[in-house]
């Protein structure tokens, strides 16, 4: 389910960038950051097109994907509420390289691109927070290609799950995960059906439940350490 209770502002203040800020950069983030609603199964951005915006999920799931030539979907990873994406194509000015879809109701954080490199130019945590990302993000991206040439689908939804908890890329995660058998399917390239099956195999094991409303995560070093 959607939150539709926080608020935008608490949301900026709420991520880790924030609080390096000081009260005159926070006051422009919050004045010039605007919010859209974009519905399951909505385009978040387009392949393609000019990159104006650093992009925050509030509330819902995203994940970023291409299409090849002949229609196949190929899905790079999802971002749950308290991720932003699209500082690379930001800092190198150039065309986004990727749709973001949303895999449920969403509601988005944007920050202009003139904001994003007036922080760049003012702030230096901010800036030493975006190497961090970037670098969180390639060691995620370089996991990803490993686990989906190297790995059997068990353990690829294991490692997608424990992916979600990432304290510097995705830190308003929780331990009820919010997301469907179809969304995780979806994020680790196998159907829903298969996706079911894994997740019965590690609930078997004791790694995570599956409540009513998303997946909670007993194990989170398990899931990690998971191989079948």
């Amino acid at each position: 389910m959607m939150n539709t209770e926080v608020s935008l502002r608490d949301a900026l203040r709420a991520t880790i960038w924030a609080r390096m800020l000081n009260a005159e950069q926070m006051a422009r983030v919050e004045a010039e950051t605007f919010e859209t609603f974009v519905p399951k199964g909505g385009f978040v951005c387009h392949k393609g097109e000019a990159v104006e915006n650093w992009i925050g999920i509030v509330a819902g799931m995203v994940k970023m994907n291409n299409f090849s030539p002949n229609g196949k979907s190929v899905t790079f990873t999802g971002v749950p509420p308290g991720g932003w994406f699209g500082e690379g194509s930001l800092l190198k000015q150039e065309t986004r390289k990727y749709d973001a879809m949303a895999l449920r109701d969403s509601r988005i954080a944007r920050m202009p691109a003139s904001t994003f490199h007036w922080l760049l130019d003012t702030s230096l945590p901010f800036t030493r927070f975006l190497l961090m990302q970037l670098n969180e993000r390639l060691g995620q991206f370089i996991g990803m290609v490993e686990n989906e040439r190297l790995l059997d689908i068990n353990t690829r939804v294991a490692r997608c799950l424990a992916s979600l908890f990432h304290s510097h890329l995705y830190p308003g995660i929780e331990q009820l995960v919010q997301i469907s058998q179809e969304e995780i399917g979806l994020l680790s390239g196998a159907s829903r059906q298969r996706a079911n099956q894994a997740l019965q195999v590690l609930e078997k094991l004791g790694l995570l439940r599956l409540d009513y409303g998303g997946i909670r995560v007993l194990d989170l070093d398990g899931l990690r350490r998971y191989e079948a």
